[in-house]
């Protein structure tokens, strides 16, 4: 079988782990990588193995590349998205899919109109974890899902990571960085989401590094960074999320699904694994769920993989661009939702993914 050729735009932290797995993949081949710093691209491309580097413009016009992975900073999502597709390649970008509907749209109606495909992160939902939860719900384990409750709750990113700034511009904040990892797992749960209600606000209109190497650097706070949110599921199903860079402490979990018959305890979202509680009516306490899914590591990278087997079987993409197109859309409203005071009613929806085959291992998908 014909190896996909990918290659990478933006050689940042996170770009790590996704060349780790693609090396790894038994479906894809690296051949490329760029970077606005292309010392930077060099330097990763050595340390990798990979036989090319070079600017962005170098690798959207190379012809033997089929797939764009985008891992620049939100902003550019879009941007890069585009050129990507205007090149005749696939693409997949890392969360969000844009930070604007209609760049996000724009990107969308592109792929369509060139007969190509769009997915994006995360694909931390495809992971043995969440797809266990998925099963139990789909089995009826704990009857009809009723509700769910979801928290991100954490101090920001300014004390660990070595350039924090994109975190409290537009297009970062909790909701757009960390978001997508809840709403999206609670799509692929529960199904599509109709309604928000949504509240929003700015704790600390400054922030100060505390990381090497820009400590002390302070930060224009212009997005927020405490988000709290009613969503009301097409399924009839009620939740609520909120998601916040300026708690110290707490002890809620993750995300909770409250079915008539008992309640999930899903895994962080950010990761593949588990572990899975659950709890019935006449249960005395909750218990472990065994997990028997493939893809319980860190697999960033899997979406890619799995848009690149829709392909070669032309079947849906689970991590598509469609679904996080709807996510964004939900995202965005919790905020837009704030400001005028008023449920938003949301345009856009999407089937839930497939759930994963069982039988596939960490290099390669079954199907």
């Amino acid at each position: 079988m014909k190896l996909t050729k990918v290659g990478v735009v933006g050689c940042g932290n996170i770009s790590g782990i996704y060349l780790s797995n693609l090396a790894k993949f038994t479906d894809t081949e690296i051949l490329r990588l760029a970077d606005l710093d292309v010392d930077r691209a060099q330097q990763v491309a050595e340390a990798q193995g990979v036989p090319r580097f070079g600017t962005v413009e170098e690798l959207i016009n190379d012809a033997e590349i089929d797939v764009v992975l985008n891992l620049t900073v939100p902003k550019a999502h879009a941007a890069v998205n585009q050129l990507a597709l205007n090149a005749g390649k696939h693409v997949y970008a890392e969360k969000p899919f844009a930070v604007q509907r209609e760049d996000a749209r724009a990107t969308l109606d592109l792929a369509q109109a060139k007969g190509l495909r769009t997915g994006a992160a995360p694909d931390t939902f495809l992971g043995a974890g969440i797809q266990t939860c998925r099963e139990l719900i789909d089995d009826g384990a704990i009857g009809r899902p009723i509700g769910v409750q979801a928290f991100m709750l954490c101090r920001g990113h300014e004390s660990w990571h070595p350039s924090p700034e994109f975190y409290y511009e537009t297009g970062g904040g909790p909701m757009l960085d960390m978001g997508p990892y809840y709403v999206t797992a609670l799509v692929n749960l529960l199904g599509p989401i109709k309604r928000v209600t949504g509240s929003a606000q700015i704790s600390f209109t400054e922030r100060t590094i505390t990381s090497e190497p820009k400590a002390g650097k302070v930060v224009t706070v212009e997005t927020p960074t405490h988000l709290s949110a009613v969503l009301d599921f097409e399924s009839g199903a009620v939740g609520a999320i909120t998601t916040s860079f300026d708690v110290a402490a707490h002890t809620y979990p993750n995300i909770t699904v409250f079915g008539s018959e008992g309640s999930i305890m899903v895994p962080d979202p950010n990761t593949f694994g588990g572990p899975v509680m659950m709890r019935r009516g006449n249960d005395s306490d909750w218990s472990e769920v065994p997990i028997k899914r493939p893809f319980s590591a860190n697999m960033r990278g899997l979406g890619l993989l799995d848009m690149i087997t829709g392909i070669r079987l032309n079947r849906p993409t689970r991590a598509s661009g469609e679904l996080a197109f709807h996510v964004l859309d939900i995202m965005l409203a919790i905020e837009e939702s704030s400001r005028a005071g008023q449920h938003i009613m949301l345009e856009s929806g999407v089937p839930r993914p497939a759930i994963m085959p069982k039988d596939s291992d960490d290099n390669h998908l079954s199907e």
